[in-house]
């Protein structure tokens, strides 16, 4: 008999690459739905992430890439100009309406487009301090991590100069009576006493901060973080990779917050599931100096052609909308499932990212780390497909393609209410999952 994909997988794949919530496997997908080894076919609410915006063998992003795999020419932006790429960063520049003139830079993901940024910033900048949050995920390259503030990288050093704020979170709200009101004035302290604002260059945000949970932050508070950046000269960078792209049913999920940032760095969905990242920024600062943050295959024309067709589907089949639309069905189904099941502790979102914190006391907000692992454990085996996230790794991320429709929704909502129900009722055993550490 061949060896499963699952024992060849641990033979050959490193830890360091991987985290595994379950046995899955993939041999090929079919719109919001992965094919596994073997041939069951497993309705995927994570999109991979959130890469596989468009979910999988879509037509339009097939085509692209098929054409410009027959019509490649010259791989490296570095060394001429591709026309795919210019094409795309025109793309990218026409949802600036603004008249500052902007430059984009290409890579490959969210962590190496954090990366040169964070190092533009450190070369351009005479300030040295930076400003990020807890909780926050910027990537998984040297300078990503040391300004990111997620409990999955605490083997990673802090950047000199870094100050790590707290996201304000209305599930678990750190100041009282007023969230917003709060969180400004402690920034303002610290402005007032330990940290002077005249010598930060930048503060990087997460306009809905992911990883660390899913957590949507209350109206006010970017506006007023905002302001203070603005009275000082603080650069303001907002990373959209994971929630950009229509996803929270606005073309840019900071829209929702009224920012207006100098950057923006752009990953995962992009690419519709090819490795294509991308950062648009101030003119001035993106031309600090030739060959400062390059890369042999960035820009590469199959990329940018699929990351183009990604753009012109959002467009034509409205899925920006449709974002917004299925996000509603999707959190009032939830909202229904928090009714029967005392697992569920808080549901929020934006459009097509949703989280739902689960919990094993509805008073104490104690988390349920263990059953989160198991809901996730025992809803692939009942065919769906989601992770989950969070600081205490009790946070079910939900990020199903644009192009989901309702009854794969009301679908996937009726297995997450049995693995809930399973889980419990104790009827997935502890052993089953200790080989899926997750997060």
């Amino acid at each position: 008999m061949t060896e499963d994909l699952i024992a060849r997988d641990g033979r050959t794949i490193a830890d360091i690459e991987r985290i595994r919530f379950f046995p899955a496997t993939t041999v090929g997908g079919e719109g919001s739905y992965v094919i596994e080894e073997g041939g069951r076919r497993v309705l995927d609410f994570s999109a991979s992430w959130g890469a596989a915006s468009l979910g999988y063998g879509h037509p339009a992003v097939a085509g692209a890439v098929s054409e410009a795999v027959r019509n490649m020419g010259a791989i490296s932006l570095a060394s001429c100009a591709v026309g795919a790429a210019v094409e795309l960063a025109e793309d990218l520049l026409a949802h600036f309406p603004d008249d500052r003139e902007r430059r984009v830079w290409f890579g490959h993901a969210g962590s190496d487009a954090n990366d040169a940024v964070v190092r533009l910033i450190e070369a351009a900048s005479p300030r040295r301090g930076i400003l990020s949050f807890v909780g926050a995920y910027h990537g998984g390259s040297a300078a990503s991590m040391s300004v990111s503030g997620h409990s999955s990288q605490t083997h990673a050093p802090a950047r000199p100069g870094l100050t790590r704020l707290p996201y304000p979170d209305p599930y678990r709200p750190q100041f009282a009576p007023d969230l917003v009101a709060g969180a400004l004035d402690d920034l303002d302290r610290r402005f007032e006493s330990e940290l002077d604002p005249d010598q930060i260059a930048a503060v990087f945000i997460e306009p809905i901060q992911s990883d660390g949970g899913v957590i949507v932050p209350p109206a006010g508070f970017f506006k007023g973080l905002e302001e203070r950046c603005r009275a000082h000269g603080i650069l303001i960078v907002v990373d959209e990779v994971k929630v950009g792209m229509g996803r929270t049913g606005l073309y840019h999920a900071f829209e929702a917050d009224g920012l207006t940032p100098d950057i923006v760095v752009y990953g995962k969905g992009l690419g519709g599931g090819l490795p294509i990242s991308a950062v648009v920024g101030p003119a001035e600062l993106m031309n600090f100096q030739p060959a400062f943050a390059i890369m042999t295959a960035a820009g590469n024309p199959v990329c940018a052609a699929a990351a183009r067709a990604v753009l012109r589907t959002i467009g034509e089949e409205n899925l920006t909308a449709n974002a917004a639309r299925m996000g509603e069905h999707l959190m009032a189904g939830l909202a229904r499932l928090a009714q029967r099941h005392a697992l569920i502790g808080h549901v929020r979102g934006r459009g097509l990212t949703v989280g739902v914190e689960l919990v094993r006391d509805p008073a104490s907000k104690e988390p349920a780390s263990a059953e989160t692992a198991k809901v996730a454990f025992r809803a692939h085996q009942l065919g769906l497909v989601f992770y989950y996230v969070g600081m205490q790794s009790n946070v079910l991320e939900l990020t199903p393609p644009l192009t989901i429709s309702e009854d794969e929704i009301d679908e996937g909502l009726a297995i997450l209410d049995r693995a809930l129900e399973d889980v419990a009722a104790g009827r997935v055993p502890d052993e089953d999952v200790a080989a899926f550490a997750g997060w």
